[in-house]
């Protein structure tokens, strides 16, 4: 058994009325390349019209039914057939002759009488052109598959630098109202969209200064200021050390709250280990502002239950809001806690109780409320390692 040619020869379709012509070329060509015979130009048609067409067409002009202008004309007329080289192969050797051969789309004319060596050098020659036309006409398609699909690789970058875009700007809204670990948990665990409203249980708990208005009637704006910064610098550390979300501060006063918009454990323990460790931290900046010359205290209200949570304001100046009873509670307490107080309502008692040591301090009235409220006087941890941070 003979090896298969892993290069088959070229197929060259012959086609002419006379029998004895299309036998010459067979022999001229035979050995080289294969071929195919066709009488008849509705013959040659047929022939190449196949799901394996031939390579090259050799075609005589002169026959009856349809001629060879009439076969290259309906060739080039069909996207099938059209690439398939033509060469003319007639008698007729007067210029217009070829003219018109070449004008209907023929590659090559040959007259006859043949010379077999001219025969099958224009043969070749026409193959190795169809054979670059081929590879040229891939390359153009691949080039334009490749440009395609660049096309849809940037469409898809641009939307996904749009959508990342869209993440920045949703990023930067939302560090505006919560610390940044508390911003990297909503990414992580999904949160929706906290900006808009909901109702949530929740611990708060408001940060106030005790002596402030007498210290800016007496001070530069300039110390006014200094101290501020490290105020806010300070308090603000133990919020985000505690995972809490600010929800507002103005000059002295601060508003913080926990349980959303990530919901954790125990959000009053929170709330009253982060009011401890802010009072110790005081102690500290205290200590240096009397000596300054500056009679500064903090008092704190820490409460619990139920409010209505997300943004409020209007377009073009929005804030995060947190509005309910718990928020008024927790604004009254501090506003009864004393210099290094820190006071809480019965339900962040009945909370925390087991885990920090309390004082009763009896029925209050509490602005705003119609009824006195128990309170409780938050005096330090039972354990000393209870109010780490996690």
């Amino acid at each position: 058994m003979q090896p298969e040619d892993a290069s088959p020869r070229p197929t060259i379709l012959i086609v002419d009325d006379a029998p004895a012509n299309a036998a010459l070329l067979v022999e001229m060509l035979q050995g080289e390349f294969r071929t195919q015979v066709a009488l008849r130009g509705e013959e040659a048609l047929q022939r190449a019209r196949v799901a394996q067409p031939p390579d090259l067409i050799l075609l005589d002009i002169m026959m009856p039914g349809l001629d060879g202008y009439a076969v290259c004309r309906s060739l080039q007329g069909d996207a099938a057939t059209r690439d398939i080289p033509v060469i003319f192969v007639s008698t007729l050797d007067a210029p217009d002759d070829e003219a018109r051969g070449l004008a209907l789309g023929a590659v090559d004319y040959v007259t006859r009488p043949l010379r077999p060596a001219i025969v099958r050098q224009r043969v070749r020659t026409q193959l190795a052109l169809a054979r670059q036309a081929r590879d040229l006409r891939q390359m153009v398609a691949q080039r334009e598959a490749q440009a395609a699909e660049l096309v849809r690789l940037n469409h898809t970058l641009e939307e996904r630098v749009a959508e990342g875009v869209r993440e920045v700007e949703r990023l930067a809204r939302l560090k505006r109202y919560f610390s940044p670990a508390v911003v990297d948990l909503m990414l992580t665990q999904g949160v929706e969209d906290p900006l808009k409203s909901h109702r949530r249980e929740v611990a708060a708990a408001f940060v106030d200064l005790r002596g402030f208005t007498a210290f800016t009637e007496t001070s530069d704006p300039e110390d006014v200021m200094q101290v501020m910064r490290e105020y806010h610098e300070s308090m603000g550390q133990m919020v985000m050390a505690f995972g809490g979300t600010l929800e507002h501060f103005a000059g002295d006063g601060m508003m913080i709250y926990f349980n959303d918009p990530i919901e954790v454990d125990n959000p009053a323990g929170l709330a009253v280990h982060m009011a401890l460790a802010m009072q110790q931290r005081f102690a500290t900046l205290g200590v240096d502002w009397q000596r300054r010359g500056y009679d500064l205290s903090l008092g704190i209200g820490v409460a619990f239950g139920y409010a209505t949570i997300g943004a409020i304001g209007f377009e073009g100046r929005r804030d995060y809001g947190v509005i309910g009873n718990v928020t008024n509670l927790a604004a009254r307490l501090c506003a009864e806690a004393a210099g290094g107080q820190i006071l809480v309502s019965q339900r962040v008692h009945n909370q925390v109780g087991a885990l920090v040591r309390m004082a009763p301090l009896g029925d209050m009235a509490l602005k705003g409320f119609h009824r006195p409220m128990p309170v409780y006087a938050v005096l330090g941890h039972l354990d000393p390692a209870a109010g780490a941070p996690a």
